[in-house]
């Protein structure tokens, strides 16, 4: 009997999963329904495979299912799926990994696919589908970020334990989390590919973060122009509230200077085009206080 390997949880991605696979016997016990080759594979009637209800990746674009429909119609399906007995249904199995594959291999019309067999409980059923399309890098990137979150809370991992069994840093970790809390209508512009996750990032300090996004889809700016259009933002909004010295007056900036030096102390104008304005006087410490006050108080 070949002994079972210890499971090491995180960090086991669809190649680790082949490389320690059990070769089943050739002979198929009453009630499973596949069959069985000479390389150890077990071929599968493809309506008794069944997605993965926590599948974390929810879009699957129709053109590259399309594509790959017309490969496997060609070579066949090459890489075999992952899968593991249904739950509720013993005749059945669930996907594991190959989602994608499935469905390309129902457009190609075959009648049955390439598995392999593993016996995953809930939890480890999801985390590996997480690290598997991860790994795979073919998530959209607000499926990424719901992925790591999944596997931060539901299976306890620290953003640094899931970078380094992803490979990623963890500020990428942290920066595709991030994304979660942007508005839902950007979160599915995302999800359409009609905005990036740079675009996205860079949304996160907008102030208006939905206005700037529908400008960028209609407008078709990168993330470049995204970027600068917040800094624009930024920056009238700065001056609006502190008016900046470049645009003083000469006359203004000698004021300045000359009542600093009557005084001792820094001072500031903000003198507005209607008339109005602000006279500003700093002081270093409660000395500094006192002598104004003196200084303000005389005759």
């Amino acid at each position: 009997m070949v002994k079972k390997r210890e499971r090491t949880g995180l960090g086991r991605g669809l190649s680790a999963l082949m490389a320690d696979i059990e070769l089943p016997s050739t002979a198929t016990s009453g009630n499973d329904p596949a069959t069985v080759n000479a390389r150890g594979l077990r071929y599968v009637a493809i309506e008794r495979i069944t997605p993965n209800p926590d599948q974390p990746r929810r879009h699957f674009a129709d053109t590259a299912l399309t594509e790959l429909a017309a490969s496997i119609r060609e070579k066949g399906i090459i890489q075999p799926l992952i899968v593991r007995p249904h739950p509720v249904n013993a005749q059945e199995f669930q996907i594991v990994a190959g989602e994608r594959r499935w469905r390309a291999a129902q457009q190609a019309q075959l009648h049955e696919l390439p598995v392999i067999v593993r016996d995953f409980n809930e939890t480890e059923l999801l985390e590996v589908a997480i690290i598997e399309n991860v790994q795979r890098a073919d998530l959209n990137p607000l499926e990424e970020a719901l992925g790591y979150r999944q596997l931060i809370e539901r299976f306890g991992h620290t953003q640094e334990r899931v970078a380094q069994a992803l490979g990623k840093s963890r500020s990428h970790i942290a920066n595709m989390m991030r994304l979660l809390a942007l508005p839902e209508e950007i979160q599915s512009l995302v999800r359409g590919g009609q905005l990036s996750a740079g675009h996205a990032r860079a949304l996160l300090t907008a102030q208006d973060p939905l206005l700037i996004a529908r400008q960028a889809v209609a407008n078709g700016w990168s993330v470049r122009d995204v970027e600068q259009k917040i800094k624009e933002g930024r920056a009238a909004r700065q001056q609006r509230s502190n008016p900046r010295t470049g645009d003083k007056d000469a006359d203004t900036i000698a004021l300045e200077r000359d009542l600093s030096a009557a005084i001792g102390m820094s001072v500031r104008i903000d003198h507005q085009p209607s008339g109005e304005g602000r006279l500003s006087i700093r002081y270093k410490d409660l000395q500094g206080l006192d002598d104004l006050i003196r200084l303000l108080s005389k005759n």
